[in-house]
């Protein structure tokens, strides 16, 4: 029987068989041995009962690829928990959240960060609204270039903490008044950038009350919503499904108005009232913040107040690995007895031995401000004798001051102990930040 059919036709071999032969008697290609008398034998005929049915094709699973979740496509995390981490008395708010990634195949290591979509303050966005004389209803245009009404790309899309160039351009352009516009032309051409400091979009629309622009031009002038990143306080290996974070709820009072933290009053004051409440995460890789990869090497952690977050991680993770190197840390707040951020677990480390030490640093506990740095400049002695033995050395936490003080300590303890003159201990820090002994987390 000829083959009509090529090999590379989607189809089984039972089936391509069963083709060829119903095609070559169809089309009369059949060949037959010829006869005796030098005869052929006539065409073969067609027979009009059904052909047999053909074999049944091999069911074709979907293949499902993992999806791979980052900051352009966040994964919906659900909220596992939001509690709070000071007592009664203190003048902070520190929250713990735990986030589920069940499903969502994100891998992270302790040291990395999670960035985190917010919403905006719903009370501040009806302000906004109001300003502009919007019903919250019109359909306006997000960063990603979807038509939604207004109030939901004020609350998920634009940025209404900051106010930028190209929205006070439109003000300008739109204002009624001469002199309110006179102004916010200077304030575009950054002449007088000290009055908006510490002012958001809210701020400026009731400042300026004879701008008329339109509520879709208005937002397509804002800034988009960014990401907020935290360091993940847990190890993957003690949690395999969530990640923890552990953040500082920001409320302050400016300009004669209460002012909230986008994501940390999302997290607090909104999130936590709906159960089973979902946020779009991803997973931000810290390669400069990192475990020694030997196991035996001790290191002295620097983490005050939520600074401590990735520290909890690098114990979890020293502990889930059997990592038998030292670990010192030092940690420092306010007050001890409202303060003291995961006291019961950091006590159960010392007591178990995961922690060799652990210092801390109340500042409002005596007349006489102690901060971590004069804890490390007390164990100096000590603290030397570890980074003589190889230890690594971490500080997580604000940038600002308490990063800037801890820097100048151990430059003070090489000197000090280390015999060193101030050039000396200045090439020995840089050399540890250069051996990668020396690793920084500040915000």
């Amino acid at each position: 029987m000829p083959q009509i059919l090529p090999e590379n036709a989607p189809f089984s071999p039972q089936q391509r068989a069963w083709l060829d032969g119903f095609l070559s008697g169809a089309l009369g290609l059949g060949s037959s041995p010829p006869t005796t008398n030098g005869a052929h034998s006539p065409a073969p005929q067609l027979v009009n009962s059904p052909p047999p049915a053909p074999a049944p094709l091999a069911p074709i699973e979907p293949r499902k690829p993992t999806p791979i979740y980052n900051r352009d496509d966040p994964f919906p995390a659900r909220v596992l928990h939001v509690r709070a981490l000071c007592g009664e008395d203190s003048a902070k708010d520190v929250r713990a959240v735990a986030l589920d990634l069940t499903g969502s195949a994100l891998t992270y290591e302790a040291g990395d960060a999670l960035g985190l979509y917010p919403e905006n303050d719903h009370e501040l966005v009806e302000h906004i609204l109001e300003a502009l004389g919007a019903t919250g209803e019109e359909p306006v245009v997000t960063p990603e270039s979807r038509i939604v009404p207004a109030r939901i790309a004020l609350l998920r899309g634009y940025d209404i903490t900051r106010v930028g160039e190209d929205l006070l351009h439109l003000l300008a352009e739109t204002a009624h008044d001469e002199s309110e516009a006179a102004q916010l032309k200077e304030l575009a051409e950054g002449d007088a950038l000290d009055w908006l400091s510490g002012r958001d979009v809210l701020d400026v629309l009731r400042h300026f009350p004879s701008v008329s622009a339109a509520p879709d031009e208005t937002l397509a002038a804002l800034m988009p919503l960014q990401p907020r990143l935290y360091s993940i306080a847990s190890s993957q290996l003690a949690f395999p499904t969530e990640v923890h974070l552990t953040i500082g709820v920001v409320r302050y009072h400016a300009n004669e108005r209460q002012r909230k933290g986008v994501a940390s009053t999302f997290l607090a004051e909104r999130v936590e009232l709906v159960p089973g409440q979902r946020v779009s995460v991803f997973v931000h890789p810290s390669p400069g913040f990192r475990l020694p990869a030997d196991g035996h090497t001790p290191i002295i952690m620097v983490g005050p107040g939520t600074g401590i977050a990735p520290f909890r991680a690098f114990l979890q993770e020293r502990g889930a690995t059997g990592a038998t190197g030292k670990n010192w840390l030092f940690f420092g707040d306010q007050h001890a007895h409202c303060d003291f951020l995961y006291r019961e677990e950091l006590e159960e480390w010392l007591q178990n031995g995961s922690l060799a030490r652990l210092d801390t640093a109340f500042s409002r506990d005596q007349d006489e401000k102690i901060y971590v740095q004069t804890r490390m400049i007390e164990h100096g002695a000590q603290l030397w004798d570890w980074l003589e033995d190889g230890a690594h050395f971490y500080v997580c936490g604000d940038a600002k001051r308490m990063a800037k003080d801890v820097d100048n300590a151990l430059h003070h303890i090489a000197r000090q102990h280390g015999g060193m003159d101030e050039a000396g201990a200045k090439t020995y820090v840089q050399s540890l930040v250069k051996s990668k002994r020396y690793q920084r987390d500040v915000y």
